[in-house]
């Protein structure tokens, strides 16, 4: 028998420059940077919280589900989350949304 217990792939900076090391990927990421950088924000943000996926979509009044489709979202290009979601996100994991154009 096997040993089927969750392994989680370590998502830091090491873990990132071994990818980012592939050209391909590294295109891919390139062009894609603002989706990542959201993404990233996010996932930190509800890291800093201590919060899982389901702990999340309590707080927001949804299913953890939901959360995990609009955390995949952001880089899947099939569908991007409202404003008022990412409200409440934010305010799920203790945090404010901010939108800035530079």
């Amino acid at each position: 028998m096997t040993n089927d217990t969750y392994q989680p792939v370590p998502h830091d900076a090491a873990f990132r420059e071994q990818l980012l090391s592939n050209p391909a990927v590294k295109a891919d990421y390139d062009a894609n940077i603002t989706k990542y950088t959201i993404l990233d924000e996010i996932l930190s943000a509800r890291r800093e919280a201590g919060l899982t996926q389901a702990q999340v979509a309590e707080r927001m009044g949804t299913k953890a589900s939901a959360v995990a489709r609009l955390e995949s979202s952001l880089v899947s290009d099939k569908h991007s989350p409202s404003i008022d979601t990412l409200h409440k996100y934010a305010a799920a994991v203790g945090k404010k949304l901010e939108v800035h154009l530079v």
